[in-house]
C-alpha cells in the first residue's frame, strides 16, 4: 500500500490474502452484542461470518482451530508484586497449561500457509484463582475497534476487490499490520516466537495503586528466520512435530514474561497502537513448557482461554476487545462441546 492510499491490483490482492488469514486467525477478537445496539451484531453472527464456505469445523474451536497442548509452570520472580497484588506474581512456581495454535479456522491447515501464530495460557494460583490469556505473535492488532474487525471479516470474505479497498481506506491503521505480515520473519518453531497480549489491563497493587499494563512472552530460544518457500517444503504439521521433538531432546522451553506499563495518555482502548519502546518494563517471571501433548486428548482441549478470567489484582481496562472476545469464546465453546462426538478422544494419552 502506497502512502497516498491508492492500491495496485496486485497490492490489493496481497492485502486481501493477508486479511483472509487474519480473519481465520484473529477471530478471537470478534465483537459482541453487548457493545453495539441490540440486533446489530451478536456472537452468533460473528461465528457465522467466520465459518468457511465448506462448513464449520465440528468439534473444534471456531478460531485458532489448529493447535497442540502443553503443561508446565510459571515461575514468578516476585517483581510483579510492585504492580499487582495477584497471587501469581508472588515469588514461586504455579501450574500452567496452554495451547500453541495457528490463526486459522481450519484444523487441518498446512502450517506454512498460516501467518498468525498464537498461545493460549492458564496460570493457576494456590488459592484457586486463575489467570487466562490469549496472545498472538504480531506486536499489534490489525484494527483499532471491534467493529472494524467485523468489517474486515466481511470485506475479506467478499470476491469483490472493491470491498477490501473500501475497508482499507476507512481503516488506515490496517496498513501497519499488512506491513508486518509481509516483512516479519517466519520461523520453523513455536518455541522461537514471541507472543503478545495486545489488550490493556489494569493491575492494582497492594496499596491500591493502578497501572495500565500490557504483557508479552519473549522466547529464550534464538529466533532463526526461515523463508516461507523453505517452510512449504516441510510437512503440513511440522510446527507441532518440531516442538514435540525439541522438548523431548532439548528439554523444557522458556519464555520471559515482560509487562509494559503505560504512561498517562497512552492509548489503552486501541490494540492497533503499540506503546513507545521507552515505556517502563518489568520482567515478572518465566513460563516453562515442560510437556507437549496432542490436543485431541490433551489437557487444553476443554479450556476456554477467556481473557476476562482474571485473579484479584487484575481487571479489564477501557479496551472493549476482552469482553467481546469472551462472548464469542463462550459461544464457540458451547458449540464444540455439543459436537464432541465429531472430534472424539482417542483414549491413547499416557498419564
Amino acid at each position: 500500500m502506497n502512502p497516498s492510499g491508492n492500491l495496485s491490483r496486485s497490492g490489493l490482492g496481497s492485502l486481501v490474502l493477508i486479511a483472509a488469514v487474519l480473519g481465520g486467525g484473529a477471530a478471537a477478537f470478534a465483537y459482541t452484542a453487548g457493545w453495539l445496539s441490540p440486533g446489530r451484531l451478536t456472537p452468533e453472527r460473528m461465528i457465522a461470518a467466520l465459518t468457511p464456505p465448506s462448513g464449520a469445523p465440528l468439534g473444534h474451536r471456531r478460531n485458532h482451530a489448529k493447535g497442540i497442548c502443553f503443561t508446565g509452570i510459571f515461575e514468578a520472580n516476585g517483581n510483579g508484586v510492585e504492580l499487582s497484588r495477584a497471587k501469581v506474581f508472588e515469588r514461586g512456581s504455579y501450574p500452567a497449561l496452554g495451547r500453541f495454535n495457528l490463526g486459522t479456522t481450519d484444523p487441518n491447515a498446512v502450517d506454512a500457509t498460516v501467518r498468525v501464530r498464537g498461545l493460549g495460557l492458564q496460570i493457576a494460583a494456590a488459592d484457586g484463582e486463575e489467570w487466562r490469556m490469549a496472545m498472538i505473535n504480531p506486536p499489534f492488532f490489525a484494527v483499532s475497534t471491534p467493529q472494524a474487525f467485523h468489517d474486515l471479516l466481511i470485506a475479506s470474505g467478499k470476491k469483490d476487490a472493491e470491498a477490501m479497498k473500501t475497508f482499507i481506506q476507512a481503516n488506515p491503521e490496517f496498513a501497519a499490520f499488512a506491513a508486518w505480515a509481509k516483512t516479519a520473519p517466519w520461523t520453523a518453531s513455536y518455541a522461537e516466537e514471541p507472543y503478545h497480549g495486545l489488550n490493556s489491563f489494569i493491575f492494582t497493587d497492594a496499596k491500591g495503586g493502578e497501572h495500565a499494563v500490557r504483557w508479552s512472552l519473549l522466547p529464550t530460544a534464538q529466533m532463526v528466520p526461515v523463508s516461507q518457500a523453505e517452510l512449504e517444503k516441510r510437512g503440513p504439521d511440522f510446527l507441532e512435530q518440531e516442538l514435540t521433538e525439541r522438548v523431548r531432546t532439548a528439554g523444557p522451553q522458556r519464555w520471559t514474561m515482560v509487562t509494559t506499563v503505560a504512561d498517562p495518555g497512552d492509548p489503552t482502548a486501541d490494540p492497533s497502537k503499540a506503546w513507545p519502546e521507552s515505556r517502563r518494563t518489568v520482567q515478572v517471571g518465566t513460563l516453562i513448557v515442560q510437556r507437549i501433548e496432542p490436543e485431541q486428548d490433551g489437557p487444553c482441549r476443554d479450556i476456554n482461554f477467556d481473557p476476562t478470567v482474571l485473579p484479584r489484582g487484575i481487571r479489564v481496562s477501557d479496551d472493549p476487545f476482552p469482553a467481546a472476545r469472551s462472548s464469542v469464546y463462550r459461544k464457540s465453546y458451547d458449540l464444540r462441546a455439543a459436537e464432541a462426538s465429531d472430534y472424539p478422544r482417542t483414549g491413547t494419552t499416557k498419564p
